[in-house]
């Protein structure tokens, strides 16, 4: 069965096995989350929880959000998300959900949403080549062809310069290094998506083997 956690991503840093290799980690705050909801099959179709992270300040949050975390006895969350394919007999509404529930070794999915980049050109966004830097050439980093003459229109789906980033993305098969249950810390071997202080959603993997 899936587990999983939100938290903020703290930032890079690098740490020693016990055989002496360097490991890369990425170091993720996730204080315990609180159960706002279980979803069942009968009432949403579906079997899920649904997670908050982070109290949010009175005043940023509305009426619906406030009702929705009063039944969890809890403060409105800044970051709610699901987790399915769980066991919901394993949780209960208002339950706190804490980083103990990963041990090291362990391998997850983080998902979060990446670093906003701005307007980017085709090279740097798509991955194309450009033509000869060479004066006469008149072609270096433009976008090409917009395609045939006749419809009068670009198509769909043609790769063009545009705003590049701040897509949500999702890592699999990372490798949990390390639990600080008292500090509420996980340190996950590589990268995982966003800037530091950004949130993300960490899971089981789902093509773990």
């Amino acid at each position: 069965m899936t587990k999983g956690i939100l938290g903020r991503k703290i930032g890079m840093t690098q740490i020693f096995a016990e055989n002496g290799d360097l490991i890369p980690v990425t170091v993720i705050e996730a204080a315990p989350n609180v159960v706002l909801q279980k979803k069942t099959v009968d009432t949403d179709g579906y079997e899920a929880i649904q997670l908050g992270f982070e109290d949010k300040r009175e005043k940023l949050a509305n009426k619906p959000e406030k009702g929705h975390a009063e039944k969890a006895n809890t403060a409105p969350k800044r970051y709610v998300r699901e987790i399915r394919d769980i066991n919901l007999g394993d949780y209960e509404v208002g339950q706190e959900v804490k980083v103990d529930i990963f041990a090291e070794g362990d391998v997850v999915d983080v998902t979060g949403i990446s670093k906003g980049k701005g307007f980017q050109g085709n090279i740097k966004r798509h991955g194309q080549s450009r033509g000869p830097m060479a004066h006469g050439s008149r072609y270096h980093r433009r976008p090409g062809s917009m395609g045939p003459v006749a419809p009068n229109r670009v198509f769909k789906g043609k790769a063009l310069p545009g705003r590049m980033g701040g897509d949500q993305v999702t890592v699999q098969n990372l490798q949990v290094v390390k639990v600080d249950a008292e500090r509420n810390l996980l340190l996950i071997k590589g990268n995982v998506p966003g800037a530091k202080k950004s949130l993300i959603k960490i899971e089981s993997a789902v093509k773990a083997k």
